[in-house]
């Protein structure tokens, strides 16, 4: 058969499944097992099946709108507020009009009607509206992603948090850290759970225990202030703190001030700290709150809007067949030294 010959009729009828799931295994939808999903897109290779855009676009009326779903707590956090507004612009280049939605989410069914795509940013294995997103029988794209148990996106764009973290472990040591404690944030997101697993092998691969300490995904100054008190009352040798958190990086900087930590500063001969001294702070986040801070503090610069770009233009791709299903893009991060770990 030649490529303007063949159906999704014909690809179901050579895989041994229903029409239906060869349509939901070729655009990521629906509850397709992926034995079966990988079957039916090796067959349409082998058939030479290719998509009819023009028809798909006939039999769903396009919205002209793509939905974008993040953390309930992302209202007060700079972080994902400059994510958005670069998924918004990218969106619009495409035509394509972004509708925030509610962060308890809505029905598969009735989203699907109102949007011709999702953008699901951070989601979470234990929040209860991203299996209904994933299952809304449109292409939806994660931004990190989703380690719960409902069916896959159709798309994803990650950041490597295990290097950025290492990175920032690396640099504290480097600067002659020899205790280092990572406030790291709760919750089953993809970014939280790689920064808690990251800081146990990290230390077990440099024979250094990190002093780690739970905390909000979006933790207030108040909060992290609240730990590092604690943590550095308990544990008079941590002589380095990392914040997870975007945001809260000057609550660790008001607790050091207030237990005569001095933040920064420049090691002794030979690499070390002595300890109950000097305190380097580092975030594992990059924002207004680190640039701005007293020392102004080393955080990893995410690119926010280019992250939201990023996300959005990979929805894109696929919504015009630009980008097959189950594409995963890497997004770059970098190491933004500053004061609070010392010297340049």
């Amino acid at each position: 058969m030649t490529s303007r010959t063949v159906t999704l009729l014909d690809v179901a009828r050579a895989a041994g499944v229903s029409k239906s799931t060869v349509s939901d295994a070729l655009q990521g939808s629906g509850r397709v097992a992926e034995a079966t999903r990988d079957r039916v897109r090796a067959v349409a290779e082998e058939l030479g099946y290719r998509p009819n855009s023009a028809a798909r676009r006939l039999r769903r009326a396009s919205t002209g709108a793509v939905g974008l779903h993040l953390p309930a707590t992302a209202t007060r956090l700079d972080y994902y507020m400059n994510l958005a507004f670069g998924a918004v612009e990218r969106a619009q280049e495409d035509g394509l009009d972004m509708v925030l939605l509610a962060p308890s989410g809505a029905s598969g069914g009735r989203i699907a009607s109102r949007v011709d795509g999702l953008l699901v940013i951070d989601p979470e294995a234990g929040d209860s509206a991203v299996p209904g997103l994933l299952d809304a029988g449109v292409p939806v794209v994660t931004g990190e992603r989703y380690l719960g148990p409902a069916p896959g996106p159709s798309g994803a764009v990650v950041c490597d948090n295990a290097a950025s973290l290492t990175a920032l472990l690396d640099h504290v040591t480097g600067r002659g850290a020899r205790r280092p404690a990572l406030l790291a944030p709760s919750g089953s997101s993809a970014w939280a759970t790689a920064l808690r697993a990251t800081a146990r092998s990290w230390g077990l691969a440099h024979g250094v225990e990190v002093a780690l300490r739970t905390v909000p995904f979006a933790a207030t100054p108040a909060e992290a202030e609240e730990t590092t008190r604690a943590l550095l009352t308990a544990d008079p040798a941590v002589d380095a703190v990392i914040c997870a958190p975007d945001g809260s990086a000057p609550g660790v900087l008001r607790a050091a001030a207030a237990l005569g930590r001095e933040v920064g500063g420049s090691e002794k001969a030979g690499g070390s700290r002595k300890s109950g001294s000097g305190l380097l702070v580092a975030a594992c986040v990059d924002g207004p709150a680190t640039r701005t801070a007293a020392p102004p503090v080393t955080a990893v610069d995410l690119r926010p809007a280019a992250y939201g770009r990023a996300c959005a233009e990979l929805l894109c791709d696929i919504l015009a067949d630009r980008a097959a299903p189950d594409t995963v893009r890497r997004h770059a991060w970098s190491l933004e030294t500053r004061a609070s770990t010392g010297p340049a």
